[in-house]
C-alpha cells in the first residue's frame, strides 16, 4: 500500500491505496478539491460539510449522466464529459456576463 498526502480545501488528509491506483486517486482528490473550492468561492453555500455534500451530489450527477444509455453524455469518457461541461460553463459565463455588468 502507498500512502498519499492530500489536501482538499486546505485540509490535509492521509490516504492509502495500491501503487497502481495512485494516479487515479490523485486525480480524484484534485477533482474533488476543485469542485469544493468552486462551490466555496461562489459564496452560496456555507460550511465545509454542506460544501462536501453539494460537491458529492454534483459529481454523482456527472457520473450518472455518463452511465445513462439515453443521456447526453452516454458513451463518452469522463475526460470527454469534463470537456463538454467546461464548454457549457464557458457558454453560460458568456451569456451571464452582460447581466452581471448591470449590477
Amino acid at each position: 500500500m502507498t500512502r498519499i498526502d492530500a489536501t482538499i480545501m486546505g485540509q490535509h488528509y492521509a490516504l492509502t491505496c495500491s501503487k497502481d491506483e495512485e494516479p487515479t486517486l490523485r486525480e480524484a482528490v484534485a477533482y474533488l478539491d476543485s469542485k469544493m473550492c468552486a462551490i466555496r468561492d461562489a459564496g452560496k453555500v456555507k460550511g465545509n460539510d454542506r460544501i462536501a455534500v453539494m460537491a458529492s451530489i454534483a459529481i454523482a450527477a456527472e457520473l450518472l449522466l455518463t452511465k445513462s444509455p439515453q443521456g447526453p453524455f452516454s458513451g463518452l469518457t469522463v475526460s470527454e464529459v469534463r470537456q463538454k461541461i467546461t464548454a457549457m460553463h464557458t457558454v453560460l459565463d458568456a451569456a451571464l456576463a452582460p447581466q452581471e455588468n448591470l449590477f
